[in-house]
């Protein structure tokens, strides 16, 4: 049975690398007495996935991860087990039944919901004028970057790939497109927009909290995109 798992990453976990991350949830299904299924071969492991690794130093409310369990499995009281294991600054959030036939999270992200908050002492002085420039730098036809790559600089062009940008009273709202593909940071975002204004993001100016993860709708319902959580039936 293919079950998936929505965490919260906050506080101090937001030091946790990904690779310690995946290794603290395979312990704590562990305690949880969760009978998740082993690979083959001659160096079994946890079949598990994680839907899109998150940023040092970057929070979540949306974090997924994707395990499979055997039948003996039961799924009644799987959330709570693994929620009485679970450190400070990671809460389960759900855990979905997912169809059999169901991709894993990592290869249907298509787009990822982000928070970015001024830390103290980083907050400009005119709240008003910011977010105005920011309207301005976002109806720009095209917000071209040059990147280095091994054939050289290269130009990109960001606008394709955000789907929402906007004030939240004193915060920023941005989504993103997110994923193997076309995955685009908020840093690169807030990076170009400072160049606009001919200036240049501070180190450590922003907090950053990932809201949501989301998965391409196919637009049958007229939404673009579905979170990651409403793909299987919640448990």
């Amino acid at each position: 049975m293919k079950i998936r798992i929505k965490f919260t990453k906050l506080g101090a976990t937001k030091f946790i690398g990904h690779l310690d991350v995946m290794r603290y949830f395979q312990k704590a299904i562990r305690r949880a007495g969760i009978a998740i299924r082993l690979s083959g071969g001659f160096s079994p492991h946890p079949v598990m996935s994680f839907a899109s690794p998150l940023g040092l130093g970057l929070t979540s409310r949306g974090e997924y991860l994707d395990i499979e369990v055997l039948p003996t499995e039961d799924l009644s009281t799987l959330k709570d087990r693994l929620s009485r294991v679970m450190a400070e600054g990671f809460e389960i959030r759900s855990c979905c039944l997912l169809p059999d036939s169901a991709r894993n999270a990592m290869s249907i992200v298509a787009a990822a919901d982000y928070r970015l908050t001024f830390r103290p002492g980083y907050r400009p002085e005119d709240m008003d004028a910011f977010f105005e420039n920011l309207e301005r730098f976002y109806s720009q036809p095209q917000i071209l970057i040059t990147r280095q790559t091994k054939k050289g600089p290269q130009e990109r062009d960001l606008k394709p790939l955000i789907y929402a940008l906007r004030r939240e009273e004193d915060s920023l709202f941005l989504q993103v497109s997110s994923g193997s593909s076309d995955n685009l940071k908020p840093e690169t975002v807030m990076e170009a927009f400072y160049r606009f204004q001919g200036q240049e993001l501070p180190p450590f100016a922003l907090e950053i909290c990932r809201e949501e993860l989301y998965a391409a709708s196919g637009e049958e319902d007229g939404r673009r995109f579905l979170p990651l959580e409403e793909l299987g039936e919640v448990i």
